[in-house]
């Protein structure tokens, strides 16, 4: 089994599994999902050669096109979703939730394994209807738990919900896996707080730190990638979602004047499809507040996969982010990051690199302070190199250990009968 120019890592596979499934908002625009699932076709190509590998996914002619897997729509609602408005949307809407309950059931029982490859599966940092994500999370766990599919949800990201349904669903989901791990501290410990022992749930890096980086470059020191995102608060922030998204919005713009008033050029960077409207926003005031600047100046380059935001973040010095996914591939490349936070998922993570003091709230942001730590960014970049560096390393290490670990326990060479095997020890522990 290859997918694209994935290469194996391994001298030997260790046991192959004849189904293996994907299951997430995959191939539907958002980077940082995408880039998680191809760290585990990376894996499953170099250990699980002759697996069959398919997808259920929000984006499946993508996972076709780009990847070569069959993959079908994880809603049913899909193929309506541009053709109905008004109470038709409605009443199909109502009609699918039904119709996948068995359309999931049906896919999982076809399946050995199915994996959900990282994400913010267990997640309500962003807005989130419980029957649509968590519903759907728990339709997949339960079909496996029914059918005796294995269901890995590996390095998941999982914070506090605070809505009763939402976290039940969830929580539920979580019990009925057959494993998971969590991608940080921070996610594992939020489970006790939802009413979940996560004393079974193993702590390894996001899924991304085994996407291999290119050779190290420091970048243009006066170029600096600044990463936006439609940001509209938390679950709990419905009613403000417009307000915080325009005071966001214009936060940026104020701190990108200030870049280019002070020599930098920019790189404006996005990781999903829905951040497109902010880029525009800052290139329109820019071109109405400094009409004389020079194109060239702001570059706003499009991305649609890890490997174009890897490339188009190459040549900066510095980055300043907002989305999870932007702050980590700006960590991989080891270059000298400001996060920009919309959980505590990136302070986690920005902690977890060393950098615990670069960051900053979206739903509070300050802008003088964020020059006062763009600042000082730049004048201890060659230390944080260094320490970014090393701890790139480490984390590589460890998602091989959890490859290694997920070989012994989803693929064995025999497999019992009846309950779930029992999970490992934790390996590698809390960072």
């Amino acid at each position: 089994m290859t997918f694209g120019s994935f290469t194996g890592k391994r001298e030997q596979p260790i046991a192959a599994a004849s189904r293996v499934g994907l299951f997430g908002y995959l191939g539907s625009g958002n980077i940082g999902n995408d880039a998680s699932m191809e760290s585990v076709l990376r894996y499953l190509s170099a250990d699980h050669p002759d697996a069959i590998v398919d997808a259920m996914c929000m984006g499946p002619e993508r996972l076709k096109g780009e990847y070569g897997i069959e993959a079908i729509p994880l809603l049913w609602y899909q193929k309506y979703e541009r053709q109905a408005s008004g109470l038709t949307a409605i009443a199909l809407k109502v009609l699918g939730k039904g119709a996948d309950a068995f359309r999931t059931a049906s896919w999982v029982r076809r399946h050995d394994v199915v994996i959900v490859p990282g994400m913010g599966v267990l997640e309500a940092s962003l807005p989130v209807r419980p029957w649509g994500y968590p519903y759907t999370m728990f339709l997949l766990c339960a079909s496996g738990r029914i059918f005796g599919t294995k269901v890995a949800l590996v390095s998941v990201g999982a914070n506090v919900a605070n809505q009763r349904l939402t976290r039940w669903l969830f929580n539920s989901a979580a019990r009925l896996a057959f494993y998971r791990s969590y991608r940080d501290i921070g996610s594992r410990d939020a489970m006790p707080q939802r009413g979940l022992d996560s004393t079974q749930g193993h702590i390894y890096p996001d899924l991304v730190f085994g996407i291999p980086a290119p050779p190290y470059d420091p970048g243009d020191a006066q170029t600096v990638g600044v990463g936006v995102m439609a940001y509209y608060g938390t679950n709990d922030d419905r009613g403000q979602a417009d307000e915080m998204y325009a005071s966001y919005v214009e936060k940026m713009k104020s701190f990108v004047r200030w870049l280019v008033d002070s020599g930098r050029r920019i790189r404006l960077l996005v990781g999903d499809t829905a951040d497109d409207s902010v880029v525009q926003e800052i290139l329109a005031d820019l071109r109405a507040h400094r009409p004389n600047l020079e194109a060239s100046w702001v570059v706003a380059e499009p991305v649609s996969s890890f490997a174009e935001l890897t490339r188009a973040m190459a040549p900066v010095g510095t980055v300043v982010a907002t989305r999870y996914h932007n702050v980590m591939c700006a960590l991989k490349l080891s270059k000298p990051t400001l996060s920009i936070g919309y959980a505590a998922k990136n302070d986690v993570l920005m902690a977890d690199m060393g950098l615990s003091e670069f960051c900053q709230s979206a739903r509070s942001l300050d802008v003088g302070r964020l020059i006062e730590q763009f600042t000082e960014l730049e004048s201890r970049s060659a230390q944080l190199r260094r320490t970014m560096g090393e701890r790139n390393t480490a984390n590589a290490r460890l998602l091989d250990d959890q490859f290694t670990t997920l070989s012994a326990v989803l693929f064995p060479a025999r497999d019992p009968a009846g309950a779930p095997a029992e999970q490992p020890p934790v390996r590698g522990g809390a960072r």
